[in-house]
């Protein structure tokens, strides 16, 4: 009932079956009844009026509800803490408090009223009263029911006794165990005198059979009485049945006689056409597949004729459409069942042969002799190959080449070698045997002739290979080209199908109306498929089909889709015109790997060349060839290796190391060489130097003249020129005189000569530049230890360091300061911006060569001072004037003067007697304070005044120095 009020009303309906309804007015409805709060309930709908007001475990799970009351009713039904059990049910099992606690109505159910059911008694009422007398008007058949019912339990109950096993589908006493469970054989056993108890039990046992017998009988009796009616009403109408099976087999035969008759007037003859051209039709196939089997059966004449004109591209391709032949038209002829498999075994052995030629055309193309100008051998027959090769899927052919390469180049470097002795009459060939003692045995002229051969050689030998391997790319790219052609076409011949299905149409309907397509369209306008359509339409209906002949013509051939090979031509760089086939079975990622192969191919082929030249450039520098070449002979040996390098990479495309590493290994060693021969020179130059000044030849005067027009290069000598020129006393260096000592002019020598060496050998530069580095540092301490440290008194022999010795020091250490921002620049412009670092070593030498010479400049004061205070200490203020002591100093000053003047510039002469003249004023300064002798105008001071007045004259007497600012008032205490 609950349910009920939850349900909508029972539909109206307009039907003679209004007896059992009633019609209920819709707009009466009764005050919504809230049914309890539903174990699960639903989650809110879109529909407001679906929605409930009890708690949901979705919407109300923030606060508490019913769901969370929990009690475990067992536990409060057994609560132990009882005292008493009391008769009442509540207050028995719920306790004494029970009655008294009063339960507060929850909120969620409604106060359910009689009210509540009076619509569904009013709807209930009608139905039970035509419920009654539906009751009234039917008869009951309860009494057949219950006997029924009756008979049916006593049949099942009887039919219960008879055992299961009987009852079972599979049951057959042929089975031992079903027999043996049927009848035991302890009912017929006769031993130990129980003859008479087997008897009674094998009795019985009959008699039990007997009686499930009778029940099996009764219950099979039961069912056909019940049934009786139904078998007496099959039998009467069994003779009906027979009457109308005799009717209708006379009236089937009737109708066969009249079948049969139009059969012979109007289908035979109609059907005898049909059957004789179905007929004509396959005599035709026959003949064409006769033709084509025939066709085939010439395919390995043609194949070895293909092969015998290295036409390899021809046999497979007849290989693969007589594949397809078998396959498609040809299965299952028992003439060809072994055709296949040797089709397969000659496709193999094409495939040996086609890899075999290529190694034979490599060997053949590479070992040619070099002299031929042309570049590809056979441009056709290499063609053929490689499309041969890539039909096959033979990817790694460009290997064979590769290997190739290498052998080829070994002969080029022992042929050239070999070719170059022979022609050579000062080597033995019976006495040295080996090849390489042979090429040793050359000077630097012929070795480096033969060097540049085996270069010119490698030059055209990677040139020929170049074009060879760029004909083999471009035949890849010309197949990469084919298939996106290919795929191109494909997408175009779909978006095309579309509108050719709608012309197609267009032409049906216009011949269906029996129009002529040619008014339907204009000139111009008739498509190729429906002007085909129309032509083959507009053919007589009674036309017979073409002949034997006409039709074997076309049909002789393979008529598969498949089968058929769309070919197009192409022509490659030399001109070769190809034909390429759609079966070439390639993927583009294929095509670009082979093609990048084939292009790295050519970047080791130039690797090889490299390899081979660095291998006879190792077996020359064995005995320490290379390492004693001087420098004009090592930069034309890097001038040639250089032109070969540039050479090969222009061909190639890409850098070598190889080769050039060999040469910077090489140039390492040379400028280690070249260093250490200089070094030991300077050495030499230095510990024989008597620093004196020397003249200045007329080629060293060139020398620096050239560096002056910014050309850092040794100019060339011209003995003519030089002779008739004299030496010059000083070196004129942008219009300043230097005198300079021999080690020096030949230090400004070396150093061109590692400029120069710069500019013919490029890679060398940073090695150079600290080698130069390392020079000047050595030539600044080592003249340091000479002349500041007096080494040439134990080296040379001199006597003692004079004033003269030091002042030419130090003008050599000028004119090399002079050219180091020459040097720094000329190695700047020839280094990488990430090598200017190196830079730094100019600085540190330039700072070392400024205090170099500030530290001869304070030796020289040094030698004066000590003077100075030797000869003032000595000083006394009395007659005669000018004093003995004064015309000491002045004859050291002017020594001096005639020492340094010559050498060193005016102002440099300036600013060192200016130091001397401070030095000279300090120590009289200090001695006329010993003295007590003042600036009073008395006698003694009149005395001093004079030697001071000689000694300025003397001072300012001397040459350059008549300008020079004594200021001899500083000698004088100042009054405080």
């Amino acid at each position: 009932m609950a349910s009920s009020h939850s349900s909508s009303p029972v539909p109206q309906s307009n039907s003679s079956d209004a007896f059992f309804k009633k019609e209920v007015d819709t707009t009466k409805r009764f005050c919504p009844v809230q049914s309890l709060p539903d174990v699960c309930p639903k989650e809110p709908t879109g529909n407001p009026n679906n929605l409930h007001d009890s708690p949901s475990l979705v919407v109300d799970q923030q606060r508490w509800t019913i769901y969370h009351s929990k009690v475990n009713l067992p536990a409060a039904l057994n609560d132990p803490r009882l005292a008493k059990r009391e008769s009442d049910f509540f207050t028995k099992t719920w306790g004494v408090d029970f009655v008294d606690t009063e339960v507060t109505p929850s909120f969620y159910l409604p106060q359910i009223t009689k009210e509540h059911f009076a619509l569904y008694q009013q709807e209930i009422t009608p139905r039970e009263k035509v419920h009654e007398r539906c009751k009234n008007i039917c008869t009951p058949k309860d009494t057949f029911d219950r006997t029924l019912l009756h008979t049916h339990d006593k049949s099942r109950t009887d039919l219960e006794q008879v055992p299961k096993i009987f009852m079972k589908p599979d049951f057959a006493l042929e089975d031992s165990l079903t027999f043996n469970a049927v009848l035991p054989w302890s009912h017929f056993s006769t031993a130990g005198g129980k003859g008479n108890r087997d008897a009674a039990s094998s009795k019985l046992l009959q008699e039990k059979l007997s009686h499930y017998l009778d029940i099996v009988e009764v219950n099979i009796a039961h069912q056909i009485s019940l049934r009786s009616e139904a078998f007496f009403h099959a039998m009467t109408s069994q003779h009906e049945l027979q009457d109308y099976l005799r009717k209708t087999s006379q009236a089937v035969k009737l109708l066969r006689e009249k079948i049969s008759k139009i059969d012979k007037v109007m289908c035979e003859g109609s059907l005898r056409v049909l059957r004789l051209s179905l007929t004509r039709n396959n005599c035709i196939k026959a003949y064409n597949k006769l033709k084509l089997m025939a066709t085939v059966h010439q395919t390995q004449p043609t194949v070895q004729l293909l092969l015998s004109t290295s036409e390899y591209v021809g046999a497979l391709d007849l290989i693969a459409t007589t594949q397809e032949v078998l396959q498609q038209e040809l299965q299952g002829i028992h003439s060809f069942r072994h055709l296949g498999s040797q089709l397969c075994e000659l496709e193999k052995l094409i495939d040996k042969m086609m890899i075999a030629e290529f190694s034979t055309y490599a060997r053949n193309d590479l070992n040619r002799p070099l002299e031929d100008d042309c570049q590809i051998l056979e441009e056709e027959r290499l063609v053929s190959l490689v499309f041969g090769l890539l039909k096959q899927r033979k990817l790694n052919f460009y290997e064979i080449y590769g290997d190739e390469m290498i052998n080829t180049a070994k002969n080029i470097t022992k042929q050239c070698v070999v070719n170059t002795v022979s022609q050579i009459e000062e080597i033995d060939t019976e006495v040295v045997v080996k090849l390489a003692d042979q090429m040793r045995m050359m000077n630097f002229p012929q070795w480096f002739d033969l060097l540049k051969n085996i270069f010119s050689k490698f030059t055209i030998f990677l040139k020929r290979i170049k074009a060879t391997l760029n004909t083999i790319r471009s035949v890849v790219f010309l197949v990469l080209d084919k298939n996106q052609k290919t795929r191109d076409l494909e997408d175009t011949l779909q978006k095309n199908s579309a509108k050719e299905s709608m012309v197609d149409s267009e032409v049906a309907y216009l011949t269906h109306e029996g129009m002529f397509i040619s008014d339907a369209f204009g000139d111009g306008e008739l498509p190729a498929g429906a002007a085909d359509t129309a032509s083959q339409r507009n053919t007589s209906p009674n036309s017979e089909p073409c002949s034997s002949d006409s039709v074997s013509e076309p049909e002789c051939t393979t008529d598969s889709s498949s089968s058929k090979e769309h070919t197009s031509s192409s022509v490659t760089p030399g001109g070769v015109e190809m034909m390429i086939s759609d079966d070439m079975k390639l993927t583009d990622l294929e095509l670009v790997r082979l093609a990048n192969n084939i292009q790295e191919l050519i970047y080791n082929a130039s690797d090889i060349c490299h390899d081979r030249s660095v291998k006879f450039l190792m077996a020359r520098a064995k005995d320490g060839f290379l390492e004693k070449l001087n420098s004009n002979e090592f930069v034309t040996l890097s001038r040639l290796m250089e032109g070969f390098i540039l050479d090969t990479e222009q061909i190639c495309g890409r850098k070598s190391m190889s080769l050039r590493g060999a040469l910077q290994s090489q140039a390492n060693r040379f400028v280690n060489r070249f260093h250490e021969e200089r070094k030991t020179k300077l050495s030499l130059l230095l510990d024989n130097e008597r620093w004196k000044q020397a003249e200045v030849p007329a080629e060293f005067q060139d020398l620096v003249d050239s560096v002056s027009d910014g050309r850092i290069s040794l100019p060339e000598k011209k003995p003519t020129a030089t002779e008739d020129r004299k030496p010059a006393e000083f070196l004129i260096v942008e219009g300043q005189k230097y005198t300079t000592v021999g080690t020096v002019l030949l230090l400004i020598r070396i150093i061109l000569e590692y400029c120069q060496c710069v500019d013919n050998i490029p890679s060398i530069t940073t090695d150079m530049l600290t080698r130069l580095s390392d020079l000047l540092k050595y030539f600044n301490s080592r003249s340091c230890q000479l002349v500041l440290g007096a080494g040439a008194l134990q080296v040379v022999g001199l006597k003692t360091i004079t004033t003269k010795n030091l002042a030419l020091s130090s003008r050599c250490l000028q004119l090399i300061v002079h050219y180091i921002p020459i040097i720094r620049a000329h190695f700047e412009a020839r280094l990488q911006p990430k090598q200017f670092s190196m830079l730094r070593h100019f600085d540190h030498i330039t700072k070392d060569y400024h205090d170099h010479i500030a530290e001869i400049s304070a030796k020289l004061v040094a030698i004066m001072d000590s003077l100075f205070d030797k000869l003032l200490s000595k000083y006394e203020v009395k007659a005669p004037v000018p004093s003995a002591c004064f015309r000491n100093i002045c004859k050291q000053m002017a020594k001096m003067h005639e020492a340094i003047y010559d050498l060193l510039p005016e102002e440099q002469t300036q600013m060192l007697f200016l130091r001397i003249n401070a030095s000279y004023k300090l120590h009289l300064k200090r001695q006329l304070a010993h003295l007590n002798v003042v600036n009073d105008g008395g006698p003694l001071n009149g005395l001093v005044t004079s030697d001071v007045a000689f000694y300025t004259g003397n001072l300012q007497a001397l040459k350059g120095l008549n300008n020079l600012d004594l200021n001899m008032a500083e000698i004088w205490e100042q009054k405080r």
